[in-house]
């Protein structure tokens, strides 16, 4: 389908719906770009709701599943994050609905995150800034990261990221993934799913970048915490549901593991009245390790080839496969 300006009526233009922060700004480059379509922004679910039914494109961070009934025209879902789990409620209706994402943007950055997150950790950076705000002068030793294991849960272009970063800082690293049959550059041994509780025992650090599906649902838990090592740590920059978070409060406050470093929560923001605000052996940071200063131009790079790509029926960059939910 290639759609030409001069035969469209406004009614028959390809009509993309915004419902992002940076919807004014998106705007303003899509009718520059692509005079011939239709734009509209939905700031709140009032216009959300007048307007989705109009949409043969969305753009937005999460499917607004409680409006896709009123849908009728829609036919691609461009998501501005990668992952896309607010589908799941939904995904055995999609029918021929395209879902695409934006991975491949956020890589390094959280690769970035996680490799400072893990010498904070080592070091215990909280206690030198607790010991710095009384004036005390406490010295201590740590092994180099080049003697300790990093183990990879989820192999995808995040989780690659942060082992090619682990083993340029002379790790031992070790990963996860359910495709075991080719090797991942920097990753010393790849275990299948079912592999996950001797890559818990062998890890110093123990990261998470699996998408949420319901196959990973609470992966981490009461469980899985004691098979880890009482010195290692955990760091979480998949989703909140990944972790068992009670279970990971016991564990931190009986000891089970050293520390822990999450950027995401079971609900966010993180309620005020959580004993993680104040637990001394975790680092937590509001669900910032992707959010690079350039996230929306990149957003809009991917977006706007694709939009292209649509009009002239090729195929999208970035397809989810919708069962899988990745």
């Amino acid at each position: 389908m290639v759609v030409k300006s001069s035969t469209l009526s406004v009614d028959d233009a390809v009509t993309v719906l915004l419902r992002d922060s940076a919807a004014d700004d998106y705007s303003v480059s899509l009718r520059k770009q692509f005079p011939q379509l239709r734009v509209l922004c939905a700031k709140d679910a009032g216009s959300l709701h007048r307007h989705v039914a109009k949409a043969d494109v969305l753009l937005a961070p999460d499917f607004p599943v409680e409006f896709f009934d009123k849908t009728r025209r829609l036919r691609w879902f461009q998501c501005t994050n990668a992952g896309v789990d607010s589908i799941l409620p939904i995904r055995d209706r999609m029918n021929d609905l395209i879902i695409t994402n934006v991975r491949g943007i956020h890589g390094e950055l959280i690769a970035d995150f996680v490799i400072g997150g893990m010498s904070m950790l080592h070091w215990d950076f909280p206690r030198f800034m607790r010991e710095q705000s009384r004036k005390e002068w406490h010295g201590r030793s740590v092994a180099p990261l080049a003697e300790l294991t990093l183990g990879v849960v989820g192999l995808g272009s995040i989780g690659a990221a942060i082992a090619r970063r682990g083993k340029s800082a002379g790790m031992t690293v070790i990963g996860s993934k359910r495709d075991v049959t080719e090797p991942i550059p920097g990753v010393d041994r790849v275990f299948p799913p079912n592999g996950l509780a001797e890559l818990l025992e062998l890890s110093d650090f123990v990261v998470l970048a699996v998408p949420h599906v319901p196959e990973t649902e609470r992966l981490i838990g009461r469980e899985q915490l004691r098979l880890m090592r009482r010195t290692a740590f955990l760091i979480n920059v998949a989703r909140g549901a990944v972790v068992a978070e009670s279970e990971l409060i016991e564990a931190l406050q009986a000891g089970i593991i050293a520390g822990a470093l999450l950027d995401v929560f079971e609900r966010e923001p993180l309620s005020v009245d959580s004993p993680l605000w104040t637990m001394p052996n975790l680092i937590m940071t509001p669900h910032v390790a992707g959010w690079s200063n350039d996230y929306n131009a990149r957003v809009f790079d991917i977006f706007s080839d694709n939009l292209r790509r649509f009009l002239e029926n090729k195929p999208l960059r970035n397809v989810v496969d919708v069962k899988r939910g990745y």
